[in-house]
């Protein structure tokens, strides 16, 4: 996506010889490239810089005092995660200073395919923001999970050469890219020219070398910082993700820290609207790489023109001739909270708000509203099983702040075992097909609690007590998402708790963020009631779906062993 060709306008105003339409005067200039700050004046016509320094302009704006950087560019994301749609996720970041992101809609995709893609395409073209779509490689993840929609090489090159994508999506599907599987490969070959991510959690040695020599570029899923630094000598882009129920950059920071910024990024990846209301997006993560030993001026290139280097936008990142006029204006660099936010050359968002009609309204297609097709609602007794012989099983363990599991043995017959039910319930194809295993980590006692957010086929998910009550409570929690059209519930005793409301696709919500992070927060109170203990319960439900996260998962076919990429039964043998 390079810099438009210079008008013969813009050349006009460069030289001196016409007015820009806008001057900033007395701020102070970020420059990333020598990490210096310049004091000088900003000139910007129709919507691009058109020079540093003094120039005649229409009209002029005193920034005296403020510091100016290019606008916050998110190396991945998923806008599903945020459960906002898209033209309510652009109002709820541009205030924070995140004028583009690379979003990776495979969610969006399992539900509804390539249509669920160009429609959000569509919606984000006539917003004031740089949505960059990057192709989804693995729709489904694996073949151990059940999504509504397939997507094959052609689709994937369909989403590049006909619709604009910039680049093949992270490639999920790891232990295929190793082993060569034509298919995977050939959705990389699509790619030609633009950029292939990827989804490599734990892989290393030969293994990582196999999955680079394949053509994948980067990484967000590096949990520890000797897997990060491997990656980065071995050529790999890393970004370093900070979203809500998995933060790494804590981990991972000390990489730039000693090695500086080369192929490196910062992302979101997955982001709850509470947390976007309350944190915030990436200056959120700038603000943390900051707090942990990172320069303002190198936090600031991990936000900025290293992601923009790397998906391609050419006309992002930097504040210069040339370039889209994006710009953050900071009185304070500690918060990293501007106090004005231009895009294109419009300010559109002032001291923490979109100004008035800077975002105009997208609604989702009507398509998107229906996607619940459950061929009936479990009952207690299809969510109930009998534990093995002698109560051992093989139970899912989570823990917070992380999105790996860990396959554990524990007797769930034991008294204070920690375990709950967890289960499956496939919902595009009216199979009536369930998924049953355990988990332990989230701390639920009582009750159950579901949701159609189930990364990445999207099924509808629900975790419940192990006594005898739970699969009642577990099956009034399905039938209750049914009846929403999907969303998150807690219920106890029958009763429902509390809910979010998502109807677009069973994954985004058709309204406001602060409704929807109201939602949200109401909800994690409630399910406290049910001895539920994490800080993200439904985020980590959410990822217990995704067949390719190390170690263990769970999908409407069952158990899935990750590291050997089979279903398991939960009784050990």
């Amino acid at each position: 996506m390079s810099k438009r060709r210079a008008s013969r306008a813009l050349l006009a105003v460069a030289r001196g010889d016409a007015p820009a339409d806008l001057l900033l005067t007395g701020g102070r200039v970020f420059v990333p490239g020598t990490r210096e700050w310049l004091h000088t004046d900003v000139a910007i016509f129709d919507g691009r810089i058109a020079g540093l320094g003094a120039r005649d302009a229409r009209e002029t704006l005193d920034v005296s005092g403020l510091s100016l950087t290019p606008g916050f560019v998110d190396a991945h994301m998923h806008l599903e995660s945020t459960k906002l749609w898209v033209d309510e996720f652009v109002r709820a970041v541009l205030p924070h200073g995140t004028t583009a992101v690379a979003a990776d809609p495979h969610e969006i995709a399992n539900v509804f395919g390539v249509p669920g893609v160009t429609a959000l395409a569509h919606a984000a073209s006539h917003l004031p923001f740089t949505f960059g779509i990057c192709a989804p490689s693995c729709v489904p993840a694996s073949h151990l999970e059940s999504p509504a929609a397939e997507l094959g090489p052609s689709d994937v090159g369909a989403l590049l050469h006909e619709h604009g994508a910039i680049g093949v999506a992270e490639m999920m599907d790891f232990p295929g890219v190793i082993a060569g599987a034509g298919d995977v490969l050939a959705k990389i070959a699509t790619a030609g020219d633009r950029r292939v991510d990827g989804h490599a959690p734990g892989v290393l040695g030969r293994q990582l070398d196999a999955y680079l020599a394949a053509g994948v570029e980067s990484d967000h899923e590096c949990t520890e910082l000797a897997e990060a630094e491997e990656k980065r000598r071995k050529g790999m882009w890393i970004f370093i993700r900070e979203g809500s129920a998995s933060r790494n950059l804590r981990a991972l920071i000390p990489t730039v820290v000693q090695h500086g910024t080369t192929r490196v990024a910062l992302c979101t990846d997955d982001r709850e609207p509470d947390t976007l209301s309350d944190e915030g997006h990436m200056n959120d993560c700038v603000r943390l790489a900051v707090a942990n030993g990172v320069s303002v001026e190198d936090a600031l290139v991990l936000a900025t023109s290293n992601p923009a280097d790397y998906h391609g936008f050419d006309h992002l990142g930097w504040i210069a001739p040339g370039y889209q006029a994006d710009i953050c204006c900071f009185e304070d660099l500690s918060s990293f909270e501007p106090v004005r936010v231009f895009q294109a050359g419009r300010l559109v968002a002032a001291d923490g708000r979109c100004l008035d009609g800077v975002v105009p309204s997208q609604p989702a297609p009507a398509f998107m509203l229906s996607s619940m097709h459950l061929a009936h609602v479990p009952s207690a007794a299809e969510l109930d099983r009998e534990p093995p012989a002698g109560g051992t099983a093989r139970v899912i363990g989570i823990e917070e702040d992380s999105l790996t599991s860990r396959q554990l043995a524990i007797d769930v017959t034991a008294s204070g075992s920690g375990v709950a039910r967890i289960a499956v319930a496939e919902r595009h194809h009216r199979t009536g097909r369930v998924g049953l295993g355990y988990v332990h980590g989230f701390g639920l006692e009582r009750g159950a609690i579901a949701s159609t957010v189930a990364h990445d086929a999207h099924n509808c998910m629900v975790v419940g007590a192990l006594d005898s009550t739970g699969p009642a409570d577990m099956s009034a929690a399905l039938g209750r998402l049914a009846e929403i059209g999907g969303g998150q519930v807690a219920v106890l005793d029958g009763q429902v708790l509390g809910e979010v409301r998502l109807p677009i696709g069973g994954l985004m919500s058709d309204r406001t963020t602060a409704e929807v992070a109201a939602e949200v927060t109401s909800l994690a109170e409630k399910v406290r009631a049910l001895g539920i203990t994490i800080r993200s319960p439904f985020m980590q439900l959410s990822f217990l779906g995704l067949s390719v996260l190390p170690d263990i998962r769970i999908t409407d076919l069952g158990l899935v062993d990750v590291t050997k990429f089979e279903i398991v039964d939960s009784e050990l043998v």
